[in-house]
């Protein structure tokens, strides 16, 4: 019976071309992440990445949970999945506790996949799909003195490479202003393209209503973290105010996190990220909760080939919600800004062909990590 025998974190980074920035303010100068390795007593290796900042995952890991899981059974992953949530919880109910754990819980499936040959989908109920439809985010503010230009160039140049389906930011202070982006970028693309917008919590109640309802007149389809995750209520008020999807979720955590978002369906969609809501363990049962409330999952996704591979895997095994006979499955997050660990981490890479991207059916995340990329931009 394989155990334990490893825990090894990675940091990488490496920068960015273009810098970019949104309506939180700060610019994004570089991408990284933070890898989580787990190898057995006989060699076998399974990968997962932590979402947020590399170096405080990397000292959560290994200070604080890698103990703890050495010398275990990689199919006891629920068994320790409670047992590392239960050791923090006094101070780590949210945040990097938790995306710390998601680490170890998505390199625990990934283990459990190759040990036993099949992926990941398999073992967490079977795929209702193999392949996906991928949503295009980008659409960042980069030059404030073309703000409307680049948005435009960027969303043709996602529809030339196929793309059926995009997500833009929006945040900039005068809510006129986004209007004006976000309806040339609808004129640009046409009627038959997807379009969703995220303002990554940076409108107060009434001008998120405001806003929405100038944005159900340009036919988008869901708008992303109106507000302070904080806000339940402020939620509720959005959501019953708009006649278009509200979403959110992507800064929750646990089953915890999202139950009194889902029961009271203040949003229509959550959207846990794997990386950071807990891992693959957790996410499925935050989908299972929000199917008995009539919300629907579409997962958040922004990191490296691991937590993409994750991600896919994740949405194979989410039953369609609603169920019918003319479904609309949940979407891929595709993030498109430059990150060479979602591009080059994998030595098969993720890509997309006319908007629509396969699940991987290779053993555990479906992927095999290049370990000269890790080595290439390794920070710690």
């Amino acid at each position: 019976m394989s155990k334990i025998k490893s825990v090894t974190t990675h940091v990488v980074a490496a920068p960015v071309e273009k810098p970019f920035t949104s309506s939180r303010g700060w610019l994004y100068k570089m991408r990284g992440t933070c890898l989580v390795e787990i190898e057995t007593d006989d060699g076998v290796v399974g990968w997962g990445e932590c979402y947020g900042p590399s170096a405080v995952a990397k000292s959560f890991i290994d200070t604080q949970l890698a103990a703890h899981v050495i010398g275990r059974d990689p199919f006891d992953v629920e068994v320790i999945w409670e047992y590392l949530y239960n050791r923090i919880k006094d101070y780590g109910q949210t945040g990097m506790a938790i995306a710390a754990i998601s680490g170890i819980d998505i390199a625990l499936w990934d283990l459990i996949g190759k040990l036993t040959g099949k992926p990941v989908h398999k073992l967490i109920g079977g795929a209702f799909r193999t392949e996906v439809e991928a949503y295009a985010t980008g659409l960042y503010f980069i030059d404030f003195d073309r703000l409307i230009e680049e948005a435009v160039e960027e969303a043709e140049g996602f529809c030339a490479r196929g793309f059926r389906a995009i997500k833009m930011k929006i945040g900039l202070g005068d809510l006129n202003r986004d209007v004006a982006r976000v309806a040339a970028v609808r004129k640009a693309i046409g009627p038959n393209v997807r379009l969703m917008v995220d303002s990554n919590h940076c409108f107060s109640v009434p001008n998120a209503i405001r806003l929405g309802r100038k944005l159900e007149e340009l036919d988008i389809e869901w708008f992303e973290e109106p507000i302070s995750p904080e806000d339940i209520d402020g939620y509720v008020e959005v959501t019953r105010a708009l006649d278009m999807a509200v979403a959110g979720g992507e800064n929750d955590f646990t089953r915890w996190g999202f139950r009194d978002k889902i029961v009271r369906k203040a949003m229509d969609i959550v959207q846990p990220d794997v990386c950071a809501a807990g891992g693959i363990t957790e996410c499925k049962k935050i989908a299972a909760m929000a199917t008995a409330h009539g919300v629907e999952c579409v997962p958040h996704a922004w990191g490296s080939a691991v937590g993409l591979a994750a991600t896919l895997q994740f949405l194979a095994a989410i039953p369609d919600q609603p169920p019918c006979l003319f479904p609309r499955p949940p979407l891929l997050e595709f993030e498109q800004e430059e990150n060479p660990f979602r591009d080059h981490l994998a030595k098969e890479p993720i890509v997309q062909h006319s908007g629509i991207v396969k699940i991987p059916g290779g053993p555990g995340l479906g992927i095999e990590v290049d370990r000269s990329v890790i080595d290439k931009y390794r920070k710690a």
